[in-house]
C-alpha cells in the first residue's frame, strides 16, 4: 500500500480536493503504533448563540456526575458523555464598566476575547485578539486556512449598531487583532467553493459554469484522480474515502435544491433568499457540515461559527415563534415569553446535537473527529432580560486533549471565561501568557 502525504490533494479545473486522515498518510514503523491508534490533530471550535437563554432550563440543579439533565438540554441526551456544562464564567468586559447601554455589541466583540471595546460607531474601533486568532497564528500554520469563520446572519462593518457601538461589534466574534475583525461568510455555497476551489479565481469559475451547465458534481472534476488514488488504497481507506465522498455530494445536493427553490421563488416574483437557505434549522446544519467537513479534510483546525448576531430579532417560524428574538428575550417575567424562550434556546441545542452527532460519526484511527476536538457553544449574555454577563450559559464538548465529559462544573461566581480559553490553549500546545482578563487556567477540566 502506497504511503501518501497527509496534504494530498485530489486535483481538477477549479478544484483542489484535500483528503480525510486515512491509515496510508500514518507512518507506522516511524510512529511505531498501530495505523488504527494514528493521533488526529486537535481542533477547536467556538459556536456562539444571541440573546442569551432562559437559565431556568440550562442550569442543571446539581454538579458533579449524574445531573439530571435540564429540559433545554435533552437533544443532548445522546451525548451526555461527550460534553461538560460549565457554570459560573464570566465576560466582566462585557458590562458597562461606565460605557452605558450597548450589551449586545460587547457581549458579541468581548465573547472571546475579555476585551472591553471601545465605545465608538466610527472607524476607530478597539478590541482584543480573540482566543481562535490566537489558536490560528500556531495551529493554522498546519493547514490550508489558519482559520473558518461562519455564520448564519450578515452583518456590517460599519455605522451604528447597538447605542453607539459599531457594527463590527455586534457582527464578529472572532479579531485577528485589536482593530481588525475577522468577517464570517453566512453564505453556504461560497463556503463551500472556498473549501474546494484550487484558488485561481478564473479555473473556480470555469468548475462552478460547468458543474451549473452540465448538473456535475465537483467529485466529478477529480474522479480520474479519485480512481488512481483508490487503486492505492486498503479497503478500509476506500471505504472511508467513499463516505467522505458521499458526505460531499449530499451537502451539495442540498446546495443545489435550495437554489432551485430560490431561482424558482424568483421567476414567481417571490422574494429569493439570495443563496441562503430559506429555512434557519436547514442554515445551520449546512454550515455546520461545512466545518465538519473542513476539520475533517484537515483544511483548518479552528473555526468559529455565530448562529446569529447578539441583538438578532429573528423570528422562529418553523417552531411557531413569530415574535422577534431579541423581544422575546426582554421577558419582563412574563411566563407566555419565558417558554417561547425556552423554545428557541431548545431548538439551537438540537442544531447543535445535530453537529454533534455529525462529529461523532467520523472515525479517526481508534477515536472520533468530536474526540478530537474542543467545542465551546454559549452566549455572551445569560439572561437576555437583565443583561448580564456572569455565570454564562457555557457548554463544552469533545474529548480534545483529555477532557472528560458528562459533569456539571461549578467555578467560583466571576471567574474569567478566558480561564477556560487559555487551558485549552494549553492543551492544544498553544502557550499563552495571557488573554484579556484571564487570570489563571481552569481546574478539573482534564
Amino acid at each position: 500500500m502506497t504511503q501518501l502525504n497527509r496534504r494530498t490533494f485530489l486535483k481538477g479545473v477549479g478544484t483542489a480536493m484535500s483528503l480525510p486522515l486515512l491509515e496510508a498518510m500514518v507512518p507506522t514503523a516511524a510512529l511505531g503504533v498501530s495505523k488504527a491508534g494514528a493521533v488526529a490533530p486537535t481542533r477547536m471550535a467556538f459556536l456562539f448563540v444571541p440573546n442569551g437563554v432562559n437559565m431556568a432550563h440550562w442550569t442543571p440543579s446539581e454538579g458533579g456526575l449524574g445531573y439530571k439533565m435540564p429540559d433545554t438540554l435533552a437533544p443532548l441526551a445522546d451525548l451526555r458523555d461527550n460534553f461538560d456544562i460549565l457554570t459560573g464564567l464570566t465576560q466582566q468586559h462585557a458590562f458597562a464598566n461606565g460605557d452605558g447601554p450597548g450589551d449586545h455589541a460587547r457581549s458579541t466583540a468581548c465573547f472571546l476575547t475579555g476585551v472591553q471595546p471601545k465605545k465608538t460607531s466610527g472607524a476607530d474601533i478597539h478590541n482584543g485578539i480573540s482566543a481562535d486568532q490566537v489558536a490560528a497564528r500556531e495551529i493554522g500554520k498546519h493547514t490550508r486556512f489558519a482559520s473558518l469563520e461562519i455564520g448564519c446572519e450578515r452583518g456590517g462593518q460599519n455605522g451604528d449598531c447597538d447605542s453607539g457601538y459599531s457594527c463590527a461589534y455586534s457582527s464578529n466574534i472572532s479579531w485577528r487583532s485589536e482593530n481588525t475583525p475577522m468577517a464570517k461568510e453566512v453564505n453556504p455555497r461560497l463556503v463551500f467553493e472556498r473549501l474546494f476551489g484550487n484558488g485561481n479565481p478564473g479555473e473556480s469559475r470555469e468548475s462552478r459554469t460547468r458543474r451549473d451547465l452540465f448538473r456535475r458534481s465537483i467529485l466529478d472534476f477529480v474522479l480520474e484522480d479519485a480512481e488512481t488514488l483508490k487503486g492505492q488504497l486498503g479497503r478500509h481507506d476506500q471505504r472511508k474515502l467513499d463516505e467522505y465522498f458521499t458526505a460531499i455530494r449530499e451537502i451539495e445536493e442540498r446546495l443545489v435544491k435550495f437554489e432551485s427553490n430560490g431561482a424558482a421563488a424568483a421567476l414567481a416574483n417571490v422574494k429569493a433568499p439570495g443563496g441562503i437557505p430559506s429555512t434557519y434549522g436547514e442554515h445551520i446544519r449546512l454550515m455546520g457540515d461545512m466545518m465538519v467537513l473542513a476539520f475533517q479534510a484537515d483544511l483548518t483546525r479552528v473555526s468559529t461559527f455565530m448562529f446569529a448576531n447578539d441583538g438578532s430579532n429573528r423570528s422562529y417560524h418553523e417552531i411557531g415563534v413569530e415574535e422577534g428574538h431579541h423581544d422575546i428575550s426582554h421577558h419582563g417575567g412574563n411566563p407566555d415569553k419565558l417558554e417561547k424562550k425556552k423554545k428557541i434556546d431548545t431548538f439551537h441545542v438540537e442544531q447543535l446535537a445535530y453537529i454533534l452527532k455529525k462529529m461523532k460519526s467520523i472515525k479517526e484511527g481508534n477515536s472520533t473527529l468530536l474526540d478530537n476536538t474542543a467545542l465551546i457553544y454559549g452566549a455572551g449574555i445569560s439572561d437576555g432580560n437583565r443583561h448580564n454577563h456572569d455565570d454564562l450559559p457555557i457548554l463544552l464538548a469533545g474529548k480534545a486533549g483529555g477532557l472528560q465529559g458528562g459533569r456539571h462544573i461549578i467555578y467560583k461566581d466571576y471567574t474569567p471565561m478566558n480561564n477556560l480559553f487559555i487551558s485549552l490553549l494549553d492543551r492544544a500546545g498553544v502557550r499563552t501568557d495571557h488573554l484579556g482578563d484571564a487570570t489563571g487556567k481552569l481546574e478539573g477540566l482534564f
